[in-house]
């Protein structure tokens, strides 16, 4: 999660500002005109860690919402995101009610450099569009910097060793 100004380029990799671009959206005083635009703003939801908008912005089924809000935020709080790739699009403009965007998003997490390569389904609703599903694509995870081993102190600065601190669960 990091702090980007309205006057910063969008975390989208749009070429506009974040306030000419993202902000509005997650501020809910525009729309996302397309299924792209909505993908845009997610992700970019995700680098301030706008949770709210990630949740409110996906369809749901009998009432329940289709994404894990603990999940999300821990993502989204502990990832330091490197970019978005919007790699193709299918249909999903101002005038149709159904949308595909496939889109590679670049982050760290733990000290593991990955690419979450994902193709989203995106739905109009009242006019505006929510995300529906995704399909993820696999990828290798690529470590950006040096092996931690267990016995280590944590990189965290909690004083513990890497097992029992951040590597608990890897």
């Amino acid at each position: 999660m990091s702090e980007v100004a309205k006057t910063d380029q969008c975390p989208c990799g749009a070429s506009k500002t974040y306030g000419d671009c993202c902000a509005p959206i997650l501020a809910d005083s525009a729309l996302a005109l397309t299924a792209e635009a909505l993908m845009r703003a997610r992700y970019s939801a995700y680098v301030v860690g706008a949770i709210d908008f990630i949740i409110n912005t996906c369809t749901q089924d009998d009432g329940t919402r289709t994404i894990d809000r603990k999940a999300t935020e821990d993502w989204s709080k502990n990832a330091t995101w490197h970019g978005l790739r919007i790699l193709r699009t299918e249909r999903g403009g101002k005038q149709d009610t159904e949308g595909t965007v496939e889109f590679e998003a670049d982050y760290t997490l733990h000290h593991l450099r990955d690419r979450h390569h994902e193709t989203a389904s995106f739905k109009k609703v009242d006019g505006r569009w929510l995300y529906e599903t995704g399909r993820l694509k696999t990828t290798t995870v690529v470590r950006d910097g040096k092996k931690i081993g267990r016995n280590e102190l944590c990189p965290c600065g909690s004083g513990k060793k890497y097992k029992n601190c951040c590597g608990k669960n890897a």
